[in-house]
């Protein structure tokens, strides 16, 4: 008789009913803090829906200021080589005096824009303005995570889309509006690393695991945290100001580890971070920048011709290509730490760090007056593009900073100490060397912790979701007074940000402060 493979074997099935499945094991809400919203597609929809409005806020009317067909400003230094990319296979042209100060992937993304659209104002600003489109993308998704608010993550692009730094920035030929981009990136990939982390506790904590050893559990790859150090490493791949945000970034993620398994009762938390997290972390926050920064230099590494490309200048004992990278970036960091005021004389329009928080000195990138400028309805026009950080949003920052430090003193709040650290990284370093020139388009990547920070008081002001009645709408009150402020603030500035010609009385009222005005 043939068996039936198929039967059940005598002896196998278990006596009584068979057991109900155990559910997942819930997570702990205390360790993760307040739960993600629950809106995801709504949230999405917000996101995109405020970067379409930041696509035709940054591109309108993109090209209408130049010099006479050639770029102003420091487009001038930056266009013209992101043009010579395009026929010299990536790299700048030699000029054989070493003029060439940056590294090359800030370029190579103008060029970029260059390639699809020609060499004209909008051509070579392009790829800057679609950047800043980028940016009102991430930060109303970080502002969501930091706030648990798809509201308050949406008042954080509009802000962004109305503040007069970002949009002139993104509006020019320049690097900072992609070393801007790079940043706030990373913020948000070790943002979502954070909860990742923390899910990943929690999970142990409630399958009962987290004593099985005084060091707590080790993580498994953390592919967010991946991600922070590549765009760390691009960051300083378009400017070496990057690596304020690097080493910032690397402590942050270390102390957020630590906190992680203290809250998780680690019985060792220090050692246990020490012991699981800083190895991995001097992998992802220490080499992988410094290969993703190497990275941006693919096509000088390739090249005949790359300035210093075959110097013998570097550590003997590094391979010869990188011995000419460090001998040349040696003579760069040489025009850098000479670049002061006593040397190279001072500047119309630089600043000094004390004066950005508020934006005192703000800087003018182009000015035309009398006949060549006409459509005023005068016959004394004027057409300005200054670079000017929208009063609303700037003025009250120092009330925006100090709430946040209070906060991280009495509550410990690790959103406003991510703020800070993010903000602080864009501004401390510059106290180091006071003559050196500086300008204030140097804000550019820490306009996004100023939304951020001003966010987190807005929340604040709208107060918990099961305040009083009365309460929240009086906090929606003001706050929508306070983004009112700042999209009408905006409005009011957009000749002046944009080369609207206008009348000499209205060039006149739109500059506040003795301090947005030329010396001398």
């Amino acid at each position: 008789m043939p068996v039936d493979d198929r039967a059940p074997t005598p002896g196998s099935r278990p006596l009584g009913p068979e057991p109900p499945l155990s559910p997942a094991p819930p997570v702990t809400p205390a360790l993760l803090g307040a739960p993600p919203p629950t809106d995801r597609v709504r949230g999405w929809v917000v996101a995109i829906g405020l970067a379409l409005v930041a696509l035709v806020v940054r591109f309108v009317d993109l090209g209408r200021v130049t010099d006479g067909g050639t770029p102003v400003f420091d487009e001038k230094h930056y266009v013209p080589q992101a043009w010579q990319m395009l026929r010299n296979g990536g790299v700048e042209d030699n000029p054989g005096f070493e003029l060439i100060v940056h590294p090359p992937l800030g370029k190579q993304l103008i060029a970029i824009g260059e390639l699809l659209f020609g060499y004209d104002g909008f051509g070579w600003r392009a790829s800057a303005a679609f950047t800043g489109v980028l940016a009102v993308l991430i930060i109303v998704r970080v502002a969501r995570r930091l706030t648990r608010s798809t509201l308050l993550g949406a008042v954080a692009g509009v802000l962004l889309i109305c503040d007069g730094l970002s949009h002139v920035q993104s509006r020019m030929g320049m690097l900072d509006a992609f070393a801007a981009l790079f940043v706030l990136a990373a913020f948000a990939t070790l943002v979502r690393d954070r909860d990742d982390v923390r899910e990943r506790m929690a999970l142990v904590v409630a399958q009962g695991r987290i004593g099985d050893t005084p060091y707590g559990p080790r993580l498994g790859w953390r592919w967010w945290r991946l991600a922070t150090g590549v765009l760390l490493g691009l960051g300083c791949a378009v400017k070496w100001s990057g690596l304020y945000w690097l080493a910032a970034f690397a402590v942050l993620a270390v102390l957020w580890d630590l906190t992680a398994r203290r809250s998780a009762g680690v019985e060792r938390p220090v050692k246990g971070t020490i012991v699981r997290d800083l190895a991995p972390a001097l992998w992802a926050l220490a080499l992988v920048p410094v290969l993703a920064y190497l990275s941006g230099w693919w096509a000088w590494f390739g090249s005949e011709t790359a300035i210093d490309r075959y110097a013998t200048g570097g550590p003997s004992f590094l391979p010869g290509a990188l011995r000419a990278l460090v001998f040349y970036s040696g003579h760069v960091l040489d025009f850098h730490a000479g670049l002061t005021t006593a040397v190279s004389g001072e500047h119309p329009w630089e600043s000094k760090p004390w004066t950005w928080p508020m934006g005192l000195r703000p800087m003018l990138y182009y000015f035309a007056s009398g006949e060549q400028v006409v459509g005023c309805g005068t016959n004394d026009c004027v057409s300005a593009v200054m670079l000017v950080g929208t009063p609303a949003l700037w003025w009250p920052a120092f009330g925006v900073l100090g709430f946040a430090i209070w906060r991280v003193a009495t509550r410990h709040d690790w959103r406003y100490a991510a703020v800070l650290v993010g903000y602080g990284a864009g501004i401390v370093p510059w106290f180091l060397n006071i003559d050196r020139q500086m300008y204030f388009f140097y804000m550019a990547p820490v306009v996004p912790f100023l939304v951020l920070g001003t966010v987190l008081v807005m929340g604040e002001i709208l107060g918990r979701a099961d305040a009083p009645r009365e309460r929240r709408q009086t906090g929606i009150l003001l706050v929508g007074l306070w983004v009112g402020l700042v999209v009408a603030n905006f409005a009011w500035m957009w000749p002046i940000m944009n080369g609207l010609p206008i009348t000499q009385e209205m060039w006149d009222a739109q500059l506040w402060l003795p301090s947005w005005r030329a010396k001398g």
